[in-house]
């Protein structure tokens, strides 16, 4: 049985992939935020030198979303978010990829945001963050990709979510939802889909891709 290791898998889109992948076949390793600190690079380095890293796939999926202007972002805000959205993702790949290395095989999946193709106001921190992760995305595929690990970015559009419920009324996705071609909100286990393919023995040569799934939002 192939091990995934993931990360954000008590909620939302990661609590789907997590359940998706297990029916099919994968034993899914999602330490809780107790288990694993991901503000901490002491907690990430601490958990991984105590656990077996012999995985096949890492799907980096915890993420926050903290909205405001310019002038009232905090420090301990931007550091927050660096560290839950982008360093944590690269940490833990820094922690696994030796033995993806040794077997030759290995594939990454992170949860990007179409706020990593383009942005609006109030989305500094988050777009930061997600256009970050893109970029690594790419260079690890440039990386990696003699050793046949494929990895790639999910740019999920509007999911209906507890954090989509917390910044977005329900007058203002009303509106949103006029301007999705599809006419509605993903639902988290679409996106959960996508990363069963990526993971998959079917995917064989997509790699440093950020890949929407948008209902046609950006197109």
């Amino acid at each position: 049985m192939k091990k995934v290791f993931i990360t954000g898998a008590s909620r939302g889109i990661g609590k789907e992939i997590k359940k998706l992948l297990e029916l099919n076949g994968y034993a899914c390793i999602a330490p809780s935020k107790s288990e694993l600190n991901l503000q901490d690079i002491d907690s990430i380095n601490n958990y991984f030198k105590q656990c077996d890293t012999d995985f096949y796939a890492i799907v980096n999926c915890a993420g926050i979303n903290i909205l405001g202007d310019l002038e009232s972002i905090q420090n301990h805000e931007i550091d927050l978010m660096l560290d839950i959205n982008l360093k944590s993702p690269l940490y833990i790949i820094k922690s696994i990829i030796e033995k993806m290395k040794q077997a030759k095989d290995g594939k990454i999946v992170n949860i990007s945001s179409i706020w990593g193709i383009k942005s609006k106001e109030y989305r500094t921190l988050y777009s930061m963050t997600k256009f970050g992760l893109n970029g690594m995305t790419r260079s690890l595929a440039r990386e990696l990709g003699e050793y046949n690990i494929l990895i790639n970015s999910v740019a999920p559009g509007y999911v209906k979510t507890d954090m989509t419920d917390k910044n977005i009324s329900n007058e203002e996705q009303d509106i949103i939802k006029d301007q999705i071609p599809l006419k509605r909100f993903a639902q988290a286990e679409e996106i959960a889909k996508l990363v069963l393919f990526l993971i998959s023995e079917n995917n064989t040569y997509i790699t440093g891709e950020t890949i929407r799934i948008d209902g046609g939002f950006l197109a």
